[in-house]
């Protein structure tokens, strides 16, 4: 199971368990793990975004096409050969950029009578940024 670019965290709504958290990988699975007490499992949370967050290498831009349609970035496989404080700092300034680009994102709604398609656009990169 590749860890990079995966997101570890509780799992609040799942309520059949105890100590449920998930997680989030690169590839959109959704997994759920359980750990025998909240400590454990908090442990687990803090382990795994660490070694996700070392392993993660900055995205690559997404790829650019005739049609000005919303694509993901590609998340390298590979895992990142810079030193924890530049993963750190190259964290940091994504997050910044996609809070910017959220903001400006919010700004430009679509119309109201506008394509379907461009609805479809809008949610799904809304959707990405969200989650990023």
């Amino acid at each position: 199971l590749g860890v990079h670019h995966a997101l570890a965290e509780r799992a609040p709504k799942y309520t059949k368990r105890p100590n449920v958290f998930r997680l989030q990988t690169a590839e959109r699975r959704l997994l759920l793990f359980q750990a025998p007490t909240p400590e454990e499992m908090l442990s687990w949370i803090s382990q795994i975004n660490l070694v996700a967050a070392l392993f993660s290498s900055p995205p690559f831009p997404a790829a650019v096409g005739s049609q000005r349609r919303f694509v993901r970035p590609i998340l390298p496989t590979v895992p990142s050969r810079s030193p924890p404080e530049e993963q750190l700092r190259c964290h940091e300034e994504w997050l910044e950029r996609v809070a910017q680009e959220l903001l400006e994102h919010q700004r430009h709604l679509p119309e109201g009578r506008g394509r379907s398609r461009d609805l479809d656009e809008y949610r799904v990169k809304k959707e990405f940024l969200l989650e990023e």
